[in-house]
């Protein structure tokens, strides 16, 4: 009786109007989707697009608590990429604080805020899967703001 309890207050707290949506990455990206294969060039590749959105990452209990930023529901971007021997970095150019989440070919969630320095994000893949990486470009402080985002394998 007392995990149907648990259970009904579980479903309860999630059903709660207000709560964040669930991203959806089976929803058409927002600026376009590209296929690389490693060894692509122009390296870096560089998508320019407007990061933020309606969604508080942090409070989307489908995330990971790691996870951070304003962000849509849809991905910003669709990566599908061949792996090689090399490592498959993501970042973020901006001049706002900018994060990055990106749900892997693994189904698996990656995030990061600062990594790459001065409020720009980093996802490094150092052995990248092949398939499908759908990215989400956050803002830190709310709003939407002009960024890009860049895809290396030259680290």
């Amino acid at each position: 009786m007392k995990h149907f309890i648990t259970a009904l207050a579980l479903a309860a707290t999630l059903a709660t109007p207000g709560a964040a949506a669930a991203q959806n990455a089976g929803l058409t990206a927002n600026f376009g989707e590209i296929r690389l294969n490693a060894g692509f060039t122009p390296d870096p590749y560089r998508v320019n697009l407007t990061a933020g959105g309606s969604i508080d990452a942090y409070t989307d209990t489908s995330l990971p608590a790691a996870c951070v930023g304003d962000i849509s529901n849809a991905p910003d971007y669709e990566v599908t990429y061949r792996a090689g021997s090399l490592p498959l970095v993501f970042r973020t150019r901006s001049s706002t604080d900018t994060t990055l989440i990106i749900n892997g070919p693994d189904g698996r969630w990656y995030c990061d805020d600062d990594s790459w320095g001065d409020g720009d994000a980093e996802v490094r893949f150092n052995r990248p899967s092949s398939g499908t990486y759908d990215i989400w470009v956050g803002t830190f402080n709310g709003g939407t703001a002009s960024a890009a985002l860049l895809i290396t394998e030259t680290p």
